[in-house]
Formats: C-alpha cells, structure tokens, sequence
C-alpha cells in the first residue's frame, strides 16, 4: 500500500462515512478499508501530469531527493515513487532539478502584462508569481489619476478600466496571465489620491481617508502596504503618517515593504527610520532592493547587516529582496532635488524651462552624479517615450551631451522637457562583492525590479535593465552554480518558500501534496542568464518546463501560449 493516498478523500467518501456512522451498519466497518480502494479512495493511477525521475529541490531548503511529482488538476497530488503510476502528460526529468515556481519579489510588469500576459522574459527563468506595487499601485485611483496616468502612457497604450486595486489584479487575471500576481497598495498612490503632490503633512480627515483605502484595499486581496521614499509624493510622507498606515495593514496580517529614503549618505540613517515601523507596530516588514549606491558608501553593508540582524535577534519580522547586478535603473528625475518636482509633473517641466531654476537644479544634479556614478558615463539611458528621441537610446549621458553640445546637467533636464516624461537610466554605482555578501544572507529574497517582457513587438522600442530578462536565471548560474556563493536548496528556498511565508500566501511556495501545481524544471548545468546592458532583450535559456497552477505554460523551453494565472490575495481578502 505504498504512496496509496487518498484524492479528495472526503468528497470520495463521504457515503461511506455516514454509513460506517449508521449503528446497523458494523459489518461495513470492518470492510471499511477494503471499500476505500474500490470506491476511488487511492492515490490515481493515472494523473494529469506525471513527472518522473527529478531532483525534487522542495522549497524548504533541506537537501534535493529523488522522486516523482504527480498533478491532478490545480494541485500536487503525490510526491514520492510514483513508479505504478502514469500520467496523461510525463516529463522525465532525469538529470533536472524540479522546485517551487519562483516568486518576484518585485515586478514592475504593470503595464508590460496588459501589453503581453504570456510574461515571456520571466516565465523562461521560472517566475509564476509577480508581486507588483513598490510604492506606486495601479489603485485605488480618482478620475484624474487614471488622466494622469493615460497622458504618461509610453509606448504601450491601454484603456483603464478599473477604479481599485483589486479590480485591476481581476481585469489582468480575466484578460489572460501566464503568472499569477499579487501587489501592494503603495503610500504614492493612496498619497496623489488624497493629497496631491504637495510637501506638507496630511489633516486629520485626510490621514482618515488614506487608512480607509488601505483598509479597501487590503480587503480585496492586497498583501500590505508599501513605499517609495527616495521618489516624490512619498518622501514627503513622515514616519509616523507611514506608521498610520501600516497599523491599518497590521489588523488584517499584512506587511510592510519599502525602498527606503536614501541608498547613499544616509544609507544607514534610512534604515534605522525604516526599523522604526515595525518596531512601533509590529508589523512584518521587508527592505526593497537592498543596495549601497557609490563607491563611498559601498563599507556601510556590514552596518546595514548588523542592523537587520540586531532586530531580528530581538524579535521584529525584518527582511529585505534585491537583484543581482552592480546598477540599478530608474528615472533620471533621481539625480534632481524634489523640491523642482513638488506639485506633479507638469510644474516640474515648467520649473525647468525657467533659467533661475536652471542655475540652481544645474549644480545640484551634477553634485548627485559624482557622488553617486563619480561621472556621466556612469549613467545610460534606455527609455524614451518620444520617437524622435529614441536614437539616443543605449547612450551614456556624455555621450548624449557630446551629441547636443550641452553639459550633463543641462542634457538631464533638456531630456526630460524634450521627452515630456522621467526618461530611464542606468545607474552604475554598486559593488560586486556586496552583492555576494547580500546574496549569502539568510533573510535576502529577490526581485527583478523590472518589467517581464519579451524579445519582439513593442518591447523593441526602448531599451531596458538586463534585470528584466536575467535577474533569476543569474542568480541560479553566475552566483549559485559558478561561484557557489550559496547552494541550490537555499536558493530555491529563497525564491519561493520565504517570499510566501513573509507574504503569508496560502498553498503556494512548496513542493507539497496539496498545494496548487506552480512548478519548474531547469537543469542546474545550463541555466544561464544572456541578457546585457549592451543588448538587453535577451531571453534566458536552461528552463525546461513550467507549471502554473497545474497549467504547462513552458514546454522544452518554449512558452506554450497557455495564461491560468490567478490573482493571488493576502491575509486579510475578505472573500
């Protein structure tokens, strides 16, 4: 009777349970196991899916084993020798690793899945879950947000059709997903919505008003709040006014989640402002894209560690995520002071175009690069939503002031006018070594902090971060399998069972029989992240198959046009 389990024992048996409860009915108790078996009450002899012969990796970071998987419908249904057993699809994944399907911990895929669902670029390195909403949302948002918002569209163009946050997660879902996805409500979205883009502390009735979307939000799914704090309206937000918010995302088990006020000088500062919120609430609470920004600040990682690990030691729920590579990316609006962008995108344009402005913003943004970069060819520019513009593309900023015959902080704010839009770049300002350091650390996640796109269409208009085709395949074949900085198990548990637990997602992140079917196959030898700064759009190669929610969406390496993801809800969905 090995591996003889039951399949919906109770829906199975439930005849034969009243029956057995039935005082007339005591021959049928000692013929109770016999009837089981006949009456369906085994592990199938046939599955859905069979896959054979892996090195099960399980989520939990023990050690690999041997064995076989087998999905009926959404859910495993077996782990173990499944040998007797055949499946209407079998994958022999003799020689591959079979794992939990990966978790970003922070997907800029916003738009990129309304313009394509099948996540190519995540997909093909095993991500079946996209957790989105670094501080800004797509919701809750007023009429003129969703204004707002369609006047910034770039290249990919959309109708918005949803008010809430919830909404939105349910019209990608029914539009059609290849991963499952999730969010937080971000602080800049509920910030625009009930103050505006000004510097100044929220009433009483509008701190009121920001609790009650939380608290909306958190009831249609969302897994906490989360913030933004070097960008504006965020940075404008307090602490305590954070804290506010938080207390509100505690009550129904959610976390917090948030790239922290300043990644260079105040590096240190920022995360003890960051600890103070948990520390006051008790939420669980988690650092984005953890990084020291600039050569001179690139020392302070072992103070941020002690950090981390001192409130650890004490008690508070504290980790943090980040991507695998030595620059970040983000809008060049980062190397201006926020005061230029108070009040929303339009007056900072027109601030620009004013040359009192100009003569003080110039020094500043300069002042940033060379503390940051230490000089302009240290920043590349990859996004531009403005075809004329997009030539420069690829460009470091001299490069590109060579061509205007401006200085670099001119060129800065020129773009930004000229492209009516917070143009993209590269930044590169980070240590190798830290990465490894950060890797290694028992607490650390990851996320692309990208988009999930694809080599083809739109996608080819800009350029982008190779974090977005690479950042999971690179981890497992640049820092697990070349430089052996940490082992398979303790990778695969970082992208899976760690994010779920912190989140607090049900049946999901485990290898376990019960839980939905969101599971990869790749071999551990090939996987390979190919994806560049010089030719980003890359796929990575060495996944061999992909399940989501029991789904085949990567067969032999190729995407199967298949879309079962689901929105995936926090602690506190009120069903």
């Amino acid at each position: 009777m090995e591996n003889m389990k039951c399949f919906d024992r109770f829906t199975l048996c439930l005849p034969l349970i009243i029956l057995k409860s039935h005082p007339a009915m005591k021959l049928l108790q000692a013929l109770l196991p016999l009837l089981l078996i006949f009456s369906g009450c085994s592990t199938p002899e046939v599955y859905d899916v069979l896959i054979r012969n892996g090195n099960i990796a399980d989520g939990s970071g023990t050690a690999i084993f041997k064995g076989d998987i087998g999905i009926m419908s959404d859910s495993i249904a077996a782990i173990g020798d499944l040998r007797k057993a055949s499946g209407k699809t079998e994958i022999d994944a003799e020689g591959l690793t079979v794992a939990p399907g990966f978790i970003n911990m922070l997907s800029w895929s916003v738009e990129s899945l309304i313009e394509d669902g099948r996540s190519l670029g995540d997909i093909s390195q095993g991500v079946t879950l996209e957790v989105l909403g670094e501080g800004d949302s797509w919701g809750p948002w007023s009429e003129s947000m969703k204004q707002e918002m369609k006047a910034s569209q770039g290249d990919i163009k959309y109708d918005i059709e949803w008010t809430t946050l919830g909404e939105y997660l349910e019209y990608l879902e029914k539009r059609g997903v290849s991963t499952n996805i999730a969010s937080f409500v971000g602080t800049s979205t509920l910030r625009i919505h009930v103050v505006g883009y000004d510097d100044r502390p929220p009433t009483a009735a509008e701190t009121d008003s920001m609790k009650l979307l939380v608290r909306q939000a958190m009831e249609e799914g969302a897994i906490g709040v989360s913030s933004a704090l070097e960008y504006i309206p965020a940075s404008f937000a307090s602490t305590d006014e954070l804290a506010e918010l938080c207390t509100v995302a505690k009550e129904y088990d959610g976390m917090y989640i948030s790239h922290i006020r300043n990644e260079d000088e105040t590096f240190l500062e920022s995360i003890d402002d960051f600890l103070k919120i948990p520390a006051a609430t008790g939420i669980r609470a988690e650092i984005y894209h953890l990084k020291q920004v600039g050569r001179t600040n690139w020392h302070k990682l072992d103070g941020a560690i002690a950090k981390i690990d001192s409130a650890r030691a004490a008690g508070l729920q504290i980790t943090a995520d980040m991507y695998n590579y030595p620059a970040s990316s983000t809008g060049i609006g980062i190397l201006m002071p926020e005061w230029v962008q108070e009040e929303g995108f339009e007056k900072w344009v027109s601030r620009l175009k004013d040359p009192v402005v100009r003569k003080v913003v110039g020094p500043e943004i300069i002042k940033t690069i060379m503390r940051k970069q230490g000089t302009p060819e240290k920043v590349l520019l990859i996004g531009f939503n403005t075809d004329s513009l997009k030539y420069l593309q690829g460009k470091t900023l001299a490069e590109i002031a060579a061509i205007r015959g401006k200085s670099p902080e001119e060129t800065v704010m020129d773009l930004v006018i000229d492209d009516n839009s917070n143009v993209d770049g590269v930044f590169f300002s980070m240590s190798e070594d830290n990465l490894r350091k950060q890797i290694a650390q028992p607490w650390m996640m990851f996320g692309s902090d990208g988009k999930s796109m694809a080599p083809e269409g739109v996608f080819l208009k800009s350029a982008t971060h190779p974090r977005a085709y690479g950042n999971f395949a690179r981890l497992l074949g640049k820092y697990v399998r070349d430089e052996q900085v940490i082992t398979v198990e303790e990778a695969v548990r970082r992208l899976t069972s760690l994010p779920a637990s912190t989140m607090k997602i049900e049946r999901r992140g485990a290898l376990k029989e019960g839980y939905y079917a969101d599971i990869v196959v790749f071999d551990p030898e090939k996987i390979q992240d190919h994806s560049t700064f010089e030719n980003p759009h890359q796929l990575s190669t060495g996944m061999s198959h992909v399940f989501v929610n029991g789904v085949q969406v990567l067969r032999d390496g190729e995407h199967t046009g298949a879309t079962p993801g689901r929105v995936v809800r926090g602690p506190g969905y009120l069903k």
